[in-house]
């Protein structure tokens, strides 16, 4: 059974903490309305493409996973700009809410999901506590990659988690 790479969408797929004037290189820009957007005007998006080129190969190691608020609407919004096929997608219990320990609220979630099976996980708001938490509480492998969201995931990224998958 191949591990999980566990995918957020704000953050690592979408620099939304870059410059707001200054789209980064190889991002196209997107304007999207998914259900739990209740702003006036639409949601810019920003992704690279070749992000889901990067995805598609990783799925030889992983299977690939949504972590992210947008839930199964991701498949909606995000997979298709990416190339990406309908991805399962974690169906957070409660959203933004207490977590032990001083973790991210998805944490907690996170090790429900992967229920003892070796997981990667990319997200923007990955922490020491987290580190520590997934430690001691998951007994199988795992690699948890705080992506910048002012970057969103690069090269040395998608290399880290190929090197990891294969040393499994």
């Amino acid at each position: 059974m191949k591990p999980l790479l566990l995918i957020d969408v704000d953050g690592p797929l979408n620099p939304y903490a870059a410059q707001a004037t200054r789209r980064p290189a190889g991002y196209t820009t997107h304007h999207m309305r998914p259900s739990g957007w209740t702003e006036t005007k639409a949601l810019r998006v920003w992704l690279n493409p070749e992000h889901g080129v990067e995805l598609l190969a990783l799925a030889e190691w992983f299977d690939l996973v949504w972590a992210t608020t947008w839930k199964g609407e991701a498949n909606d919004w995000i997979g298709p700009h990416l190339g990406l096929p309908e991805l399962p997608y974690i169906d957070w219990p409660q959203m933004h809410g207490r977590a032990p320990r001083g973790t991210f609220w998805k944490t907690q979630y996170i090790l429900e999901y992967a229920a003892g099976r070796p997981f990667a996980w990319v997200d923007d708001d990955i922490t020491a506590f987290d580190h520590e938490w997934v430690d001691e509480k998951h007994l199988a492998a795992a690699l948890l990659l705080h992506v910048d969201p002012q970057i969103g995931l690069i090269r040395p990224d998608f290399d880290a988690l190929a090197d990891w998958a294969a040393a499994l």
